[in-house]
């Protein structure tokens, strides 16, 4: 009998929901300061995870919630790379 491997899951930081990992897309601060966006969710560093929606992403910015959780201002250009990768996605 195969055991169910567990999906790990994370919570969105503007819904609150837990979602598979895989699902959301992850926004890293590294110790030197720099905030980018990571597509493996591998990367070192304080990650904070986004529901990949253009709504989820535009509540994030005018709520500055990324600041917040990550402790650092965020760069617009941030906010236009997540929307760039998830306009590729929908």
């Amino acid at each position: 009998m195969a055991t169910k491997r567990k999906i790990p899951e994370r919570k969105c930081v503007v819904t609150g929901e837990m979602r598979p990992k895989k699902e959301l897309i992850r926004i890293v601060r590294n110790k030197e300061g720099e905030v980018f966006v990571d597509p493996t969710g591998k990367k070192n560093g304080r990650g904070a995870y986004l529901t990949g929606s253009l709504e989820v992403i535009d509540k994030a910015e005018k709520t500055n919630v990324l600041s917040r959780v990550l402790n650092t201002e965020i760069d617009p250009v941030i906010y236009e790379e997540l929307r760039k990768l998830v306009g590729t996605n929908e």
